[in-house]
């Protein structure tokens, strides 16, 4: 957490506030969160932002013109933007605030982690941030098409949970969405990638396209630590069908939810709509049918 949809909430937000705007002042409170040049003008003081961009968790603040032009954002467990109007100018940062940018309209726009598993990587433009970074991840789960999930999930003997989690696999995608996910696909989290066949696929990449978009339009789930840049909470919690209910009804048969630990993470799984043996018949040739609600 933050996984896709927290992040492209804030990109969304990003964007629509802060394009054409120019950075007048930039505060470091801390230099070890920043990988890189870590001056005033590499984390782009005196600039107008471009657009912002995002490639699976990560996000990237582009400015116009010639190099420096481009901060990328990893929020780790606990990160955030959060943009300050001009009427809380004088209040002073929340703690664990690493980095303001200020604007030529007296907004500011602060960047807490308060776990520090995140930071922030400066670079000359998108093109080294490309190369350094993102080519090293997986296609972005929005963008990612059925050939291509599974031509990756083939190659890994992984369970299917496991390869999810893989940001070399697949970028975007963590412990809420994964399971999430698979409960709407009916696929146990421990069958084994590679004996996904490309009809499967076809449908989960259908389905992930649309739990995304839904996540994304309730400004994604808050657990804990996620908000957008206005400190508003996402909703999509609301909406979670195993994810933090183990224990409960399962929302398709009424069994109790039950969790094991793949990849040393806490996974929620109804072993009735997810039934291992069922499943890996299912892949054996068998067309899984997706659920109705």
């Amino acid at each position: 957490m933050p996984e896709l949809p927290e992040v492209e909430t804030l990109r969304r937000a990003l964007q629509s506030r802060l394009h054409g705007h120019r950075i007048v002042k930039v505060d470091l409170h801390r230099r070890d969160i920043v990988r890189g040049p870590a001056t005033r003008s590499a984390l782009l003081k005196g600039r107008r932002i471009d657009g912002f961009v995002r490639h699976g968790k990560q996000l990237a603040m582009l400015a116009a013109g010639g190099p420096p032009s481009c901060v990328c954002f990893h929020l780790g467990m606990s990160g955030t933007m959060i943009l300050h109007l001009p009427s809380t100018a004088g209040t002073p940062p929340l703690p664990h605030t690493h980095a303001i940018w200020y604007l030529d309209d007296e907004r500011a726009v602060h960047f807490r982690d308060p776990r520090r598993f995140g930071g922030i990587w400066t670079f000359p433009d998108i093109q080294d941030l490309q190369r350094s970074r993102w080519d090293a991840l997986g296609p972005d789960a929005l963008a990612i098409n059925s050939a291509t999930l599974h031509g990756r999930l083939r190659k890994t003997k992984r369970a299917l949970k496991s390869a999810l989690l893989d940001q070399q696999c697949i970028a975007g995608l963590g412990n809420i969405y994964i399971d999430e996910l698979l409960f709407r696909c009916r696929l146990h989290p421990l069958i084994p990638a590679e004996n996904l066949q490309r009809q499967h696929c076809t449908e989960m990449v259908h389905t992930m396209r649309k739990l995304l978009r839904s996540a994304v339009r309730a400004g994604g789930s808050t657990l804990r630590d996620h908000r957008d840049v206005s400190g508003r909470k996402g909703q999509f919690q609301e909406g979670h069908l195993v994810y933090g209910r183990a224990g409960e009804d399962c929302a398709a048969c009424g069994l109790a939810l039950r969790t094991i630990q793949v990849a040393a993470r806490t996974t929620v799984f109804c072993n009735r709509c997810q039934s291992l043996r069922r499943g890996t018949r299912a892949l054996a040739g068998h067309r899984w049918m997706l659920p109705t609600y």
